[in-house]
């Protein structure tokens, strides 16, 4: 007999035949051997997932806070063979839990649900494990496991800080007037009281933990057990107990001396100091049941402490922090003197104490106080600003002021309020490149006597950023002039050179460098000048002028570049019936060569002047043909 082996998955899309080998063989015979081929043939019936049917089953992992009847699971048939099938609706199918002892529920559509009060948050990790069997129409079916691990919510659960308190309260206090307040650490907390009494003397708001009277109480002892829990979760909840004490009382307030504190103090007080030492008195003339406290802001409480009647100082009042200055440097307080901790026995003493200044620190120097500011710098411009500092509040309150003042020697001011230099004089890197200036830094308004003040000098240098004078500037940079030439000896102006240079610079200085032949130029100023001679042909002059500006060590000069044509005056020629033929030697092309280390000329001037040489040669070969002819 030939079975299929346990925990075997037969898949006709992967395997669709397989062929065994059988041997046999009977004592005293020769084995025989046969095959046997089996077909897998595709079918139709319920698979579960292998996970869900292995042994040991599916596992989910959920947090303990989860909603009740959260889904948490879903079993879901597959085709056998891994073939693509319609499968049964789920309603055709039958799920069935075969163990009960789990809180967990199945539907009847194979969904696995938390319980209807959900998890307990507060244990430990909890595991559930369900047996199922599907079931379709058909009679066919599948059965697996899951196994449901619930762990711990990370959620904050519900506590009270104080889980028994005692609360004492005077006769008299009307209905629905509050009474205390009870709180609780966690997510949606709401407030109810377990163990009520009759009559119910007290009730509590469910959102905010508050206590209050159902009528007007009066001497009792009342036990009380308040429940906080989860509103979303109830089984998340704490208990704590509450005694609330009513007691009698006298209605005659203790009355003390004096009954407003109004006082001025010091910041450099020394811990410990006593402000004010209050004398009471209750209706027994006695102030041994006498209890002192204080009430107010914690901002200002937290500078005081009382010890007995005496009011002193807890810790050091700083005038010059952010917190004194955002209380106006202004402390108050109340000083609360019961009679045996009766609040209705009680009377109220107001303190206002106003913490005043103390110069205590010195100003300090800004560090690196060097400033750059160029020789050009107008009358008034700014140079830098001297920002020095003071601890004292009110903080970096400092007037400032030159040791030597403005002058000469020191061409600066500076702004009694801000601190800002100026140039008031004139500056030359010529003369001085660096200045030391000594600032004095005085502090204001830090103490009540104002005769209290502290300074410190302090070293500022300014630095001399030299300027070069700007070059000259002559229009135009090139001329082409024609003269002619008058009687020798005589003084012949040609023309006049135009050039200016920055306003405050020095005047002008003109030179020619190059091209005057045999000195028959001058400049006189800036005015050009010819001095004629008996020369008789026409001859030109490329003339180099250099003009010079500026003053020292930062002179800066130009060029300009003249071209005059000297025509010769006209002389009577004698009548002659011989021709005379006059070959004039060529003419050698003139050459200026300047070599300037400042001035570099532009590519136009170098045309402009290789366009006046060619006209040059061609006037002068106009002139040598005619002379030739004549």
């Amino acid at each position: 007999q030939v079975t299929l082996a346990a925990g075997a998955e037969l898949d006709a899309r992967q395997v669709n035949q397989y062929t065994l080998i059988l041997r046999a063989a009977c004592p005293g015979e020769d084995e025989v051997e046969d095959r046997l081929s089996v077909r897998v043939t595709p079918g139709h019936g319920l698979h579960c997932d292998s996970r869900f049917a292995s042994a040991e089953g599916d596992a989910v992992n959920v947090s303990a806070d989860v909603a009740p009847r959260t889904p948490l699971y879903a079993v879901l048939p597959q085709p056998l063979g891994g073939l693509t099938v319609r499968l049964p609706s789920p309603s055709f199918l039958q799920f069935r839990l075969r163990n009960q002892n789990t809180p967990l529920t199945l539907t009847r559509r194979g969904l696995v649900l938390a319980p209807d009060n959900g998890f307990d948050p507060c244990k430990d990790t909890q595991t559930f494990r369900l047996e199922i069997e599907v079931t379709d129409h058909h009679g066919h079916n599948c059965s697996g496991a899951v196994k449901v691990e619930v762990q711990p919510s990370s959620r904050p659960h519900v506590t009270f800080p104080e889980p028994h308190r005692a609360v004492t309260v005077t006769e008299g206090i009307g209905p629905w007037e509050v009474v205390t307040q009870v709180r609780a650490r966690g997510d949606n907390v709401r407030y109810a009281i377990l163990a009520r009494v009759a009559p119910e003397f007290f009730t509590i708001d469910e959102v905010t933990g508050e206590i209050r009277s159902t009528r007007r109480l009066e001497v009792t002892r009342v036990h009380l057990v308040i429940r906080a829990y989860n509103a979303l979760h109830p089984k998340d909840h704490a208990t704590a107990t509450l005694n609330i004490t009513v007691q009698g009382t006298d209605r005659q307030a203790p009355r003390c001396v004096p009954a407003i504190f109004v006082s001025q103090v010091s910041e450099t007080v020394s811990p410990g100091s006593t402000l004010e030492t209050l004398r009471c008195t209750d209706s027994t003339s006695t102030d041994r049941c006498l209890h002192y406290a204080l009430e107010g802001p914690p901002s200002s409480l937290s500078h005081f402490c009382m010890e007995g009647p005496q009011l002193k100082v807890n810790t050091t009042l700083d005038y010059d922090s952010e917190a004194m200055a955002a209380l106006g440097f202004q402390l108050t307080a109340t000083i609360v003197v019961t009679v045996g901790g009766q609040p209705l026995q009680s009377t109220r003493v107001p303190v206002l104490v106003t913490v005043t200044p103390v110069n205590e620190f010195r100003p300090a120097c800004p560090h690196g106080a060097t400033f750059t500011v160029p020789e050009t710098a107008a009358f008034g411009s700014p140079v830098g600003r001297v920002a020095g500092t003071d601890r004292d509040y009110p903080l970096d309150s400092l007037e400032y002021s030159l040791e030597r003042g403005s002058g000469p020697a020191q061409p600066f001011s500076i702004d009694r309020r801000t601190g800002e230099i100026r140039v008031v004089g004139s500056l030359d890197s010529q003369q001085q490149k660096n200045y030391r200036l000594v600032v004095r830094l005085t502090d204001t308004h830090n103490d009540l006597d104002l005769r209290k003040r502290q300074s410190r000098l302090c070293d500022v240098f300014v630095r001399l950023q030299a300027v070069p004078d700007p070059r000259p500037v002559c229009i135009p940079e090139v001329q082409e002039l024609r003269i002619t030439a008058g009687s020798p000896g005589s003084r012949q102006p040609v023309t006049r050179l135009v050039c200016h240079s920055s306003p405050d610079s020095a005047a002008l200085t003109y030179n020619i460098v190059g091209g005057n032949e045999a000195g028959r130029f001058r400049l006189e100023g800036n005015t050009l000048v010819y001095l004629p001679n008996d020369r008789a042909e026409p001859h030109p002059f490329v003339l180099l002028v250099e003009v010079w500006g500026g003053s020292g060590g930062r002179r800066r000069s130009s060029a300009v570049a003249l071209v005059v044509h000297v025509t010769p005056r006209s002389t009577p020629v004698p009548p002659s019936t011989t021709t005379q033929h006059t070959t004039l030697p060529p003419q050698t092309p003139l050459v200026v060569m300047q070599t300037d280390a400042v001035w570099h000329p532009p590519a136009w001037f170098v045309a402009v002047l290789t366009i006046s040489g060619a006209l040059l040669l061609a006037t002068l070969g106009c002139t040598a043909r005619s002379l030739l002819c004549r």
